[in-house]
């Protein structure tokens, strides 16, 4: 038997360091080669990082929040034949238990309270009793510990109120699935009744939510913002979906507002190049950019996510929604990659019907300007002579006012309007 190390890989970008997000196995377990060990996340890429040899972990290297550094011990192993640890090397296995007093070292263990490492470390708080002495070993999802479950089902547990050391885990090791969890809810439902609820519950920020905090925070902190909300009639431009999704829905899909918006911001910030910009305030440097990539603000499990479609003066409507239906898919199922969340020059956020008549959109560093797109209504339109309903919708825009005046950021959206009040100009070349 060795012992072995494995260690947090180079992820690229030059990065030094990730936070871990996620363990996916435990102290004690046996795992098999290529298995998940963890989920580390950098920048907003999460990085599941597998297992190079199959053995039984006997540490952890870090606790989730944590941020380890490249090339840092992430689990070591006990495995069969030679390791790549020194057999001097410490063993942690039983690390997190309290010291024992000298008559509890002189007394020996019964037989029947050999547990491996992982129940040892997450039981050492609370006294054993022979009532849980007795029963054989359970499973690990029973274990004192965080049970082993996908992010998924964790998810489902927590929407449902469900303690899922509850929950017998019929996967490997022990693990919790859905069928479990289904299992577990609807053994459970006749007991159900009104009570009073007295848990509390405090969850530590990490992972995604901790990155959207520190942005969010520096760009409320660092950059003074101007919002413009602007009133748009966009009776023309819905009937012009309306129709090009007819004629075209069945062989090239349905259009949404965005591509349409997407077009609008390559016109305006051709005429105003100094809002798709950067703006370094450490350096004193605004960065023009003659290609305008698009970051999609789009909503997922995890958080706020902004897949970048890039290039957008290349795209034509279609490529636009097409750009935006894959990356929007890539970010709710945790596939986009850092390359497509990185390197937007401008953003456009929408919360689609839930939107409000007007919001207050914070800027995504180190951008100059937001687009935010607000619910669509039926609403009475004065036309000079009488009341007609026409669908309006607001476009709330915040600009960063240390290098936006209010006069360009008015002109700017001025654009914006007149381009989807009459969207027939967006297929005019300027």
């Amino acid at each position: 038997m060795g012992l072995y190390s494995i260690r947090v890989p180079d992820v690229g970008e030059g990065v030094a360091e990730a936070e871990l997000v996620e363990w996916l196995v435990e102290v004690g377990q046996e795992i098999a080669e290529d298995d998940i060990l963890a989920a580390v996340m950098t920048d907003k890429a999460t990085v599941e990082i597998p297992t190079s040899r199959a053995g039984r972990v006997v540490r952890l290297g870090a606790s989730v929040g944590d941020t380890v550094a490249i090339g840092s011990e992430l689990v070591r192993l006990e495995v069969q034949g030679e390791g790549n640890v020194s057999d001097d090397a410490p063993k942690p296995v039983a690390a997190a238990s309290p010291e024992p007093s000298a008559a509890a070292e002189a007394a020996p263990e019964p037989a029947v309270q050999a547990a491996p490492p992982a129940e040892s470390r997450r039981t050492a708080s609370a006294p054993r009793t022979p009532q849980r002495e007795a029963p054989a070993e359970p499973p690990p999802a029973h274990r004192a510990g965080k049970p082993l479950a996908s992010p998924s089902v964790r998810q489902r547990a927590l929407d449902a109120g469900v303690d899922l050391r509850l929950v017998h885990g019929t996967g490997p090791a022990g693990r919790v699935t859905h069928d479990d969890l289904d299992a577990y809810r609807s053994d459970a439902a006749p007991a159900r009744g009104r009570v009073a609820q007295t848990a509390v519950t405090e969850t530590k920020v990490v992972g995604l939510r901790r990155k959207i905090a520190e942005r969010m925070t520096l760009a409320y902190r660092d950059i003074p913002h101007i919002t413009i909300v602007e009133e748009v009639d966009v009776t023309a431009l819905e009937d012009l979906r309306a129709a090009l999704n007819t004629e075209h829905a069945a062989d090239r899909g349905k259009l949404t507002i965005l591509p349409f918006l997407m077009r609008a911001l390559v016109d305006a910030c051709r005429r105003q190049p100094a809002l798709n910009a950067h703006f370094d305030a450490e350096a004193g440097v605004v960065t023009q950019h003659a290609g305008v990539h698009v970051g999609i603000a789009t909503q997922t499990d995890a958080g706020l996510m902004v897949p970048v479609v890039r290039h957008v003066e290349s795209l034509g409507l279609w490529d636009c929604a097409d750009a935006v239906g894959r990356l929007s898919a890539a970010a709710r199922e945790g596939r986009a990659s850092r390359e497509e969340l990185s390197g937007s020059t401008i953003t456009i956020t929408s919360l689609g019907p839930l939107g409000a008549l007007a919001t207050t959109p914070i800027i995504n560093h180190p951008e100059v300007a937001i687009v935010g797109v607000n619910r669509m209504a039926v609403r009475p339109h004065w036309d000079g002579t009488r009341f007609v309903p026409r669908k309006m919708m607001n476009l709330s825009s915040s600009f960063d006012h240390r290098v936006i005046d209010g006069w360009d950021a008015a002109v700017f959206v001025q654009r914006l309007k007149t381009l989807l009040e009459t969207p027939a100009l967006l297929f005019v070349e300027a």
